[in-house]
């Protein structure tokens, strides 16, 4: 039995999607005086929005914790494994050939199970950090409404949306400032579990419709 055929597989697949999907932590906007532009279009940039402000920096630490947590969780499984593995092997010589089989397919069997299982890990962790964006961008909402009533603005747009611009509209520092003002870290709204269906969007009588990717079906 060819040492490191079942074990190598456990850690990497997962090493490789969490550290793939991580983000560094932004630090945070620096609070600035500029006057709000009075515009009837505004923009903002939507994956700023949640990185550079104090919900989202706590979001993307905890996920970045997680991570580590259950990459270090795969590396001492796999060692753990590769010990079996060797043990196994040894015994080979002094195992009647039917007895070594039914060993050899217990532990594979064992090491599918645990690679599944960390694999659930794993998607759970990034299906809550999407969890976080989408409750993130619900709550921005009505702030964000706000905002767009002080600045006599109609509609505010993703700059990735758009070709072509003033500079002067970009409302993005302002809306952080805001949003942190209401929200803080997040730790205050209410918690999600698993991968929900985001939440209708707050009404704040002002009549405000988050447009698409700002309700809730496209994460930043």
């Amino acid at each position: 039995m060819p040492r490191g055929r079942w074990t190598g597989r456990i850690a990497a697949g997962l090493v490789v999607v969490l550290l793939a999907s991580a983000a560094p932590i932004t630090a945070p906007v620096a609070a600035q005086e500029a006057a709000l532009p009075r515009a009837p279009i505004l923009m903002i940039d939507r994956n700023r929005l949640f990185a550079e402000s104090a919900f989202g920096r706590a979001a993307e630490a905890r996920f970045e914790a997680e991570s580590k947590a259950l990459i270090a969780e795969n590396l001492r499984l796999e060692q753990a494994l590769e010990t079996e593995e060797r043990e196994l092997t040894d015994q080979r010589a002094t195992l009647e050939p039917e007895a070594f089989q039914t060993l050899a397919q217990e532990f594979d069997a064992k090491t599918e199970a645990i690679r599944a299982a960390q694999d659930t890990k794993s998607r759970a962790i990034t299906a809550q950090r999407e969890a976080d964006r989408q409750r993130f961008l619900q709550a921005a909402v009505p702030v964000l409404g706000e905002l767009m009533g002080d600045a006599g603005a109609v509609a505010i747009f993703d700059k990735e949306m758009v070709i072509l611009s003033l500079r002067g509209v970009d409302i993005t520092d302002e809306a952080i400032q805001r949003i942190d003002a209401a929200l803080g870290d997040g730790s205050s709204l209410p918690s999600v579990e698993g991968d929900p269906e985001p939440p209708e969007a707050p009404d704040d009588g002002a009549g405000v419709t988050p447009a698409p990717g700002m309700g809730g079906d496209v994460a930043p």
